[in-house]
């Protein structure tokens, strides 16, 4: 029998999958072509389950469930409950995209962004190998879904079928690492796992074996280099408002998952894969911000830059793991996790203002588009100008103080290793200033083009929109509160 503490731990995954499956029935029934009802069954469904995990969150307990199989805790629950709210934002962004380019012709937009949450969740809460892999795929196979939606669409099918082949590989290279680590441990369970390497008493060269492609499958899901094949053509061949879905809140699991696995599963290892996280952040800190420099394509200049950031994210889960102090390794993996949070919320303003440019007929995905925007609307310009200095690192944006507090963690982890590293980064960090700027000086000092039309949106999407670019400005200004939500939910990771 299940107990009541099991059932506790996933309420909020049972009601999304109850509901997933509702709004697959109840969409048979709607015929607006908007979809309009699913809609909102759909952002009611978000908002409750959000509300759940924030509230778990803030009793700040930790639950195993199944034997333990699944854990919730701060850390877990804060990162769903920013999921779901970031699944939200990219539905209120995108819905009109989508109607325009007939992408709701049935409620598979809706549906499969509640599964790729539910994979989301499964992957932050899972405290088993299989469990983690079970949510991995679960993401996965919703995205290359969301991905395909528009049929008549030669770019997003081949987007597809990219992501697929190598998202398949990807997969084959996780699930390959965790059986090496069971046939090593003789356990599925993360925490047993760590138990069996502390001990000791199994071959090393057998345990780096596994970790190599443990690691290799990760990068992939974070999209980094050499991993990051992937990222450039499904963000600018998927439609903008899936690739908006697909660049959010799939990196905050993404961040858990690595949690999950190096820091609480394999931390005795640690001196194995950190080295391999500072070598994979080098080269998507170069390869990422020089590629971005030749784009001329925004979505795709936004998808180098990603790969840039996530190396900001793999120096601070390398951070934690070189001198040994708990203080210093809570400092690092806390300013990871605020990272990764102020990116998603940075990446939702980007291609938001993308899909309020777009209209029907025409993507306003080039760097050219956005020409003159200044003068057609010197509002939604404004959010994009914060939008792009917060990416770029410039302060008072929360990008600013997310990139200090990485570099700070890695520099007081100390080493001169790690000092020449922050220095790389910073330099990096500069060299990506320019192509954001660049976009910056194109929108208030080009002439707009004659093609240019006027800007219509509905009231939500301007609401929620300035909602966002303001955040990233106040939380720029006051990072406190969410920095001590960071720290304090992995201090709790960390000592239970």
């Amino acid at each position: 029998m299940i107990d009541k503490i099991s059932l506790i731990a996933v309420y909020p995954e049972i009601i999304l999958l109850v509901m997933a499956c509702v709004i697959l029935l109840f969409d048979l029934s709607v015929k607006s072509r908007t979809r309009t009802a699913t809609y909102l069954l759909t952002m009611l469904t978000l908002a409750v389950v959000a509300a759940l995990q924030a509230s778990y969150a803030s009793g700040g307990q930790t639950i195993y469930a199944f034997g333990n199989m699944v854990v919730s805790d701060v850390m877990g629950n804060w990162l769903k409950c920013f999921a779901a709210l970031a699944v939200m934002v990219s539905l209120v962004y995108g819905r009109q995209y989508a109607a325009e380019r007939d992408m709701l012709r049935g409620g598979e937009l809706f549906v499969l962004s509640l599964f790729s949450l539910l994979g989301m969740f499964v992957m932050i809460s899972g405290n088993n190998f299989l469990v983690i892999y079970l949510g991995v795929e679960l993401l996965t196979l919703s995205s290359y879904a969301l991905v395909a939606l528009r049929r008549d669409h030669t770019l997003s099918i081949e987007a597809a079928m990219k992501y697929f082949v190598l998202g398949a590989l990807a997969s084959g290279f996780l699930l390959y690492g965790m059986s090496m680590l069971y046939g090593a441990t003789g356990t599925l369970d993360v925490q047993e796992a760590f138990k069996a390497i502390h001990a000791g008493q199994i071959k090393h060269q057998v345990l780096v074996f596994g970790l190599v492609f443990i690691v290799a499958g990760l990068a992939f899901k974070l999209g980094v280099v050499p991993f990051h094949m992937w990222i450039p053509d499904v963000y600018q061949g998927a439609p903008t408002a899936i690739t908006i879905m697909i660049g959010g809140a799939p990196k905050l699991a993404a961040f858990a998952v690595v949690i999950r696995l190096l820091v609480e599963g394999l931390m005795p290892l640690a001196s194995d894969w950190q080295p391999m996280l500072m070598l994979l952040a080098i080269g998507s800190l170069a390869i990422g911000n020089l590629a971005a420099i030749m784009q001329t394509n925004l979505k795709r200049m936004l998808a180098f830059s990603t790969i840039s950031h996530m190396g900001f994210v793999l120096i601070g889960m390398m951070s934690g793991a070189v001198s040994g102090q708990p203080e210093a390794a809570a400092n690092a993996y806390g300013s990871a996790m605020f990272y990764v949070i102020s990116y998603v919320l940075t990446t939702l303003v980007s291609f938001g203002v993308i899909l309020l440019l777009s209209r029907n007929g025409f993507e306003s995905e080039e760097i050219s588009d956005f020409a003159g925007l200044n003068q057609r609307s010197p509002f939604y310009a404004a959010i994009m100008a914060v939008c792009l200095f917060s990416l770029a690192g410039i302060p008072p944006m929360i990008g600013f103080y997310a990139k200090l507090a990485v570099l700070q963690a890695l520099v007081a982890s100390g080493g001169t290793l790690q000092l020449v590293l922050a220095v790389f980064a910073v330099m990096m960090s500069l060299i990506g200033a320019f192509y954001y700027l660049r976009v910056v000086k194109v929108m208030y000092f080009d002439a707009p083009s004659d093609t240019a039309g006027q800007i219509t949106s509905p009231f939500e999407v301007r609401a929620v929109l300035s909602l966002n670019g303001a955040l990233l400005l106040v939380l720029g200004i006051v990072p406190g509160g969410l920095m001590t939500l960071c720290a304090n939910a992995v201090v709790q990771m960390l000592t239970t």
